[in-house]
Formats: C-alpha cells, structure tokens, sequence
C-alpha cells in the first residue's frame, strides 16, 4: 500500500514538472514573432504572344514580439524561362517588423517558353529578441502555373456557373431552414395585436 501511494505521489510529482514546463514554453512560445507569408501569381496573355506573370508576396507578423532582420528570397524563377520586366524577387534585407506589421512585395516577368512551372515556396528570414540563431519560415506554394497554355482562361462568369451548379442545392437547403428559424422564431402580428387588445 506504501509502495502504491509513493508511485502514485511520484507520478504526481512528474505531471506538474511536466505541466510547469509545457506552460513555460508555451509562454516563452508566446512572446515570439510568428511570420505568415501568402504569395501568389497571376497570368497574362501578352498580343506579343508572350505571358505575363505578375507574382505578389504578402508577409504578415502574427506573434506578440518583433521580427528583426527581415529578409525575404524568391529565387526559384529560372532564367531560362523567365525574364524580369519590373521588380526583384529578392527585395527585402534586414528589414523589422513589428507586432501586426504586413510587408508586401511584388514584381513581373515575361516569358515565351510554353511549359508547366513549378515554383518553390518564398523563404522568408528574420531573428527574434530571445533567439541568437537565425529563423526560417516558407510562403504558401503556387498552383503550377500552365505557361502558354492552349485551354482557354475560365472568366469569372464560368467560375459562378461552377460553383452555382456545384453548391446551388446547399445554398437553397440553407436558405430555406433560415427562412422557417425566421418564421418559427418571430411572432405574428396578429398575434400581437390580439395580445395588445386583451391587455386593454
């Protein structure tokens, strides 16, 4: 019996060690810069019958410290098969970001060369307060971009259609349990009314 409430004070002992330095982690993982990045790109049918591509990145700090240092590399755009019309891939070095803070960046390339690319994902560097070492985060990945492609562009009406024909059903379903929780939910007038006169 001894024995059995000793391992069970030990096991006692080692769940609030555990606890203790789980929630100081999670505290000093708290007081940390948190970076988010979005990249995406766009396509353009040039009449020269080249194509456009206009690549956006979007960094955002979502912690609760500031980000130093930071700098941002997009460099997997061969030269091969892009040309830089406007911008850099590389722009940002040793820039700060404070709590909240959103850099932007972007620029366009050319290209003639019929293909299917696939970019890697933007590297992002900075350093926090609490860490000498130098931090790494990765922007969202492109969709692979069809370069010259032969199908057609899908406009934002054949977007609608698609999503009309996919979702239309759900849609009405919802909107129609809203509209009973609506009638169900507010009373009649007339019932109202009666309720005023009998108070009379």
């Amino acid at each position: 019996m001894a024995n059995f409430t000793m391992m069970n004070s030990s096991l006692v002992v080692v769940a609030l060690i555990f606890l203790l330095s789980s929630s100081s982690l999670l505290i000093s993982a708290s007081d940390s810069p948190f970076i988010l990045a979005h990249k995406k790109a766009t396509l353009n049918r040039l009449k020269s019958g080249a194509e456009k591509i206009s690549v956006s990145i979007d960094i955002y700090n979502q912690g609760s410290a500031t980000a130093y240092d930071v700098s941002l590399t997009d460099d997997g755009w061969s030269s091969d098969i892009f040309s830089i019309i406007s911008g850099t891939p590389q722009p940002l070095g040793k820039d700060l970001m404070r709590i909240g803070a959103l850099l932007s960046h972007s620029f366009e390339l050319e290209s003639n060369v019929k293909t299917v690319f696939y970019s890697s994902p933007a590297v992002i560097t900075f350093r926090m307060p609490t860490k000498a070492a130098l931090q790494e985060a990765y922007s969202t990945p492109l969709l692979p971009l069809e370069i010259l492609s032969d199908k057609p562009r899908e406009s934002t009406l054949d977007l609608a259609k698609r999503a009309l024909a996919k979702y239309g059903s759900l849609v009405s379903v919802i909107s129609i349990v809203v509209l009973f929780v609506y009638l169900v939910a507010t009373p009649s007038k007339s019932g109202a009314a009666k309720g005023s006169k009998k108070k009379r």
